[in-house]
């Protein structure tokens, strides 16, 4: 049988970790909370240009590309490829002359000065 302090022991260990717990998830609400409360406001900021009549903002909406022309999404698509091949070579030419620095390494006279 476990004497009764050991008991006090793992109850106190238990309750902690529950404060604790509860804590951290306080903690984790609390930035929720506050970061909706910011977006809120700068809706709220929003709806109150436009019903004063100001012009919004211009924003980076999400458009889809389903009601993009295709000639438009080719030649976007091209210029991300062609923009990776470039990067891909730059890389790779970087890493030859990386290896020919390893290979052709300057010849470095070194004297004994114990001599």
């Amino acid at each position: 049988m476990m004497p009764w302090w050991s008991w006090a022991l793992i109850w106190i260990g238990l309750v902690l970790g529950l404060l604790a717990m509860l804590a951290w998830f306080g903690f984790a609400l609390f930035k929720k909370v506050m970061a909706t409360l910011e977006a809120l406001q700068e809706l709220g900021d929003l709806v109150a240009d436009v019903t004063r009549g100001q012009e919004m903002p211009p924003s980076d909406r999400f458009q889809p590309a389903v009601f993009t022309k295709p000639a438009d999404l080719y030649r976007a698509l091209e210029l991300v490829q062609r923009d990776r091949a470039q990067r891909r070579q730059r890389r790779r030419d970087s890493s030859i002359a990386r290896g020919k620095l390893f290979i052709t390494r300057p010849l470095t006279q070194r004297t004994d000065t114990d001599a």
